[in-house]
């Protein structure tokens, strides 16, 4: 029992900027098996986003509160997945050979293809929140970060890392079915207590991205790094945004 809460906080330390300092000085012990507590502290975040939703939607227009949605995600994570799709962005859109791409990645600094891809997915997050009916933006907000979560997880245990020592590697999950199932069980359970229907599409759109994703990567890098595992989580939440957005306009 204790090794679990352990490594439920490392998982919430990680993905999350919440101060716990309780057990901080064991992380390095369990980060290996925190990737299957990812998908609790995604729900986490989506149901911190859903009250601060509720709360926004009562005075603030839709325009303004989806802004203000969105900072959430980036804050609450610490910005850390979107500096993972800018460094990505930067690489895999420099058409060099895999050894110049990864020392690009590795750069902290941001280039023009970095920015970009930002700009492009934000201004989707942005509008795919602002179509989806203000009555069911709760919804999308609380399977967002959930969908973005499990793909970390579902990314680490079907592709190989593609960097020695990276950060993808420290998280590095057994190549079994158990940790992805139990990602995709999360997702189940909460729309069976939420709606089903909403779980289906955050499923449909997040085996799209990690598969489509997953394919680049093993195309440029051979699989995967700390930055792409950023990128994919970012592409998710937006692809479900985006999912809830098409299916609630049709």
């Amino acid at each position: 029992m204790k090794s679990n809460l352990i490594c439920f906080l490392t998982a919430l330390r990680f993905l999350t900027i919440l101060p716990l300092p309780w057990y901080a000085d064991r992380d390095s012990e369990y980060f290996a098996k925190c990737g299957n507590y990812f998908s609790l502290v995604g729900l986490l975040i989506g149901i911190g986003g859903v009250i601060l939703t509720s709360l926004l939607a009562q005075f603030l227009p839709p325009p303004l509160f989806s802004c203000v949605i969105i900072l959430y995600l980036a804050i609450i994570s610490g910005f850390l997945h979107l500096d993972g799709l800018a460094d990505t962005a930067d690489g895999f859109l420099s058409a060099r050979p895999k050894e110049k791409i990864l020392v690009i990645m590795h750069d902290s600094r941001s280039g023009a293809m970095g920015v970009i891809a930002l700009v492009l997915l934000l201004l989707f997050k942005f509008a795919a929140l602002l179509s989806i009916p203000t009555e069911k933006v709760a919804a999308a907000v609380l399977f967002m970060p959930l969908g973005g979560r499990c793909a970390l997880v579902i990314s680490m245990a079907y592709l190989p890392c593609a960097r020695e020592g990276g950060l993808g590697r420290l998280f590095s999950v057994t190549k079994n079915l158990l940790t992805p199932a139990l990602a995709i069980l999360v997702i189940l359970v909460t729309g069976v207590f939420s709606n089903f229907l909403f779980a289906l599409l955050t499923l449909a759109a997040l085996l799209s991205t990690v598969f489509l994703f997953g394919m680049w990567c093993r195309k440029v890098l051979g699989g995967t790094t700390g930055d792409t595992l950023g990128a994919v989580c970012e592409l998710t939440e937006t692809a479900v945004a985006m999912f809830f957005a098409i299916y609630l306009n049709l």
